[in-house]
C-alpha cells in the first residue's frame, strides 16, 4: 500500500478555513495514495489555546464536511489529523477523524494522554477512555496522537486490539525533536507495527513545530522522513512485512502478562 503524510505548516499566517481548504487541495493531489495523513490540531493550532474555543467544531463540523469531500476524490483512506471536537455538552476534545475512499467516517479517537501538566490541554480539554482500531482493507489501523507516543501500555492496547499499523497525528516541539524520534522507532519496534507519525511545520502559539514526519516498519526502520518544513513523504509499505517478522523474530509470543509486583520487606 501507499501511503503519504502531509506535513502541513501551521502558524498564524492564515486562517483555519484557509488551512481546510489547502489541506483538502493537497489531499486530492494525492489521487491512487491509499492512506493519507494530517497533522495534529492542524485547524485551530496544537499551541494557540486561546482559539480552541472559537475553532472548536463537531465530529461532523466543517473539517469533517472538507475531509470527506478530499477523501471521496482522492480514493485513498485518509486520516485527517485531529481536530478541537467540542461535546453536545460542550467539553473540548482533541479527537482524531478517519475517513474511507468514499468519504465515510469510519472511526474516531479522543486522546487519552492530555499535554500541558497544569496549563493547555491537560486543563482545556477532557480526555478520551477508548483505545480505537479500525479494519480497512490493507490492514487493521490503530489510533493515537501525539503525547501518547510517551505512553506504551497504549500501544500494547492497540496491539492486543489487532493494529497491525499505528497513526500518529503529531504536532511536536522542536525543541525535543529526539524524543520523537525515538519514541516513533521505539514503538514501532517493540509492537512489530508499521507507525506513521505526521507531525506539524511551522510556528504558532509561540512553539516552534519539529516536523520529520516519519515512518517506521517493524524492525523500527525508517522508510521515509521529511524536513522541518511543509512538505509530503510518500512511502510504499509492505503490510506483508508485519506477519513475517512477527513470524521470524516472535518476541511477542514470549510476554509475561501475569507479572506480580513484589512485597515490601
Amino acid at each position: 500500500m501507499r501511503a503519504s503524510l502531509i506535513q502541513l505548516s501551521v502558524d498564524a499566517s492564515d486562517t483555519a478555513d484557509e488551512r481546510r481548504h489547502r489541506a483538502a487541495s493537497l489531499v486530492r493531489g494525492r489521487a491512487g495514495d491509499d492512506l493519507v495523513v494530517l497533522p495534529e490540531l492542524w485547524t485551530a493550532g496544537a499551541w494557540a489555546y486561546d482559539d480552541w474555543q472559537r475553532d472548536a467544531e463537531g465530529i461532523d463540523g466543517p473539517t469533517a464536511e472538507i475531509m470527506s469531500a478530499a477523501a471521496r476524490a482522492a480514493g485513498s483512506w485518509l486520516h485527517a489529523g485531529t481536530i478541537v471536537e467540542r461535546d453536545r455538552d460542550g467539553t473540548l476534545y482533541n479527537t482524531a477523524l478517519l475517513f474511507d475512499r468514499t468519504g465515510d467516517l469510519r472511526g474516531s479517537y479522543r486522546k487519552i494522554h492530555r499535554y500541558g501538566f497544569d496549563t493547555g490541554e491537560a486543563t482545556l480539554m477532557g480526555g478520551g477512555r477508548d483505545i480505537v482500531t479500525v479494519p480497512t482493507d490493507f490492514g487493521v489501523v490503530g489510533l493515537a496522537i501525539c503525547y501518547d507516543l510517551r505512553f506504551p501500555e497504549l500501544f500494547r492496547g492497540l496491539l492486543d486490539a489487532g493494529a497491525e499499523l499505528v497513526v500518529v497525528p503529531a504536532a511536536w516541539p522542536a525543541a525535543r525533536l529526539n524524543h520523537f524520534q525515538l519514541l516513533t522507532r521505539t514503538r514501532a519496534l517493540e509492537e512489530q507495527v508499521f507507525l506513521l507519525a505526521c507531525d506539524a511545520a511551522g510556528t504558532h502559539g509561540g512553539m516552534r513545530q519539529a516536523g520529520h514526519s516519519v515512518v517506521v516498519d517493524p524492525w523500527g526502520t525508517v522508510l521515509g522522513e521529511t524536513g522541518a518544513e511543509e512538505e509530503t513523504a510518500t512511502v510504499d509499505v509492505e503490510m506483508a512485512e508485519v506477519a513475517r517478522i512477527r513470524s521470524e523474530l516472535p518476541v511477542l509470543r514470549d510476554r509475561v502478562l501475569a507479572i506480580q509486583t513484589p512485597r515490601q520487606r
